[in-house]
């Protein structure tokens, strides 16, 4: 068991949604997820307006230490409060993306495409599971740093499009994630910049990934990828640093 340190703080990597009956915290360098009901948000509210752990019942702060969303520091040092997040309507369950149940339809699955998602998934084999959202998200930076000019929703539709058909043919697991990644890596190829957004929505907690243009459209997504509120963007002019 961790031992209770009486200050602590978030790091930068971590991020905070709070949709009202429950908050989600993302840690973005290990992938590490953790809810917290009402009552539990209001402590990790609490603690981040002061920077101090002991307002944080032992049993919790270690699980939160433990996850690497928190960090014991010798000072109180307050962290960024949860960012209030869109809520949804009820769904009881019923709402799901149905990302990669349905075969894409017929377009064009060109070799950049195809080089674009093998290089994502290299990127997820080569390391730890506990290091692959931070590896991904290091080489989409490095990525959009190369981007001269805006890609259009036209443009961004057809990576994303691109690379969904050449997933469909991939023996590996092609989700959202990788199939987002990918579209801005191929992007990135014609120096053509977009934003990729990685988000939750609530009723039930679910994470998804996809790549929006810089007018804040979705590329070839459905309209239930608006429920998603963004924790992290990576691109364009709405890039945040980790």
């Amino acid at each position: 068991m961790i031992e209770p340190y009486r200050f602590a703080t978030a790091p930068a990597h971590v991020r905070a949604l709070d949709f009202g009956h429950v908050a989600v915290l993302v840690n973005y360098r290990n992938g590490h997820v953790q809810c917290l009901l009402p009552a539990a948000a209001t402590l990790w509210r609490d603690a981040a307006a002061t920077g101090h752990l002991d307002l944080i019942p032992p049993i919790l702060a270690n699980r939160l230490l433990a996850a690497g969303l928190l960090t014991r520091t010798a000072i109180p040092i307050p962290w960024q409060t949860p960012l209030t997040a869109k809520a949804a309507t009820a769904s009881w369950g019923s709402a799901e993306h149905p990302a990669g149940a349905l075969r894409p339809a017929p377009t064009r699955t060109t070799t950049a495409a195809a080089s674009a998602l093998a290089t994502v998934l290299t990127i997820k084999r080569l390391g730890t599971p506990s290091t692959t959202m931070h590896r991904l998200t290091t080489t989409l930076r490095r990525a959009v740093s190369t981007c001269r000019r805006p890609a259009t929703h036209d443009q961004a539709q057809a990576a994303v499009l691109a690379v969904r058909r050449a997933g469909w043919y991939s023996p590996a697991r092609t989700a959202c994630l990788e199939e987002s990644a990918a579209a801005m890596l191929l992007l990135a190829t014609r120096r053509l910049s977009a934003t990729w957004c990685h988000g939750v929505a609530p009723d039930p907690v679910r994470l998804h990934a996809w790549v929006q243009t810089d007018d804040g459209a979705p590329a070839a997504e459905p309209t239930s990828t608006l429920a998603y509120t963004a924790a992290l963007t990576i691109g364009a002019r709405h890039q945040h640093q980790l």
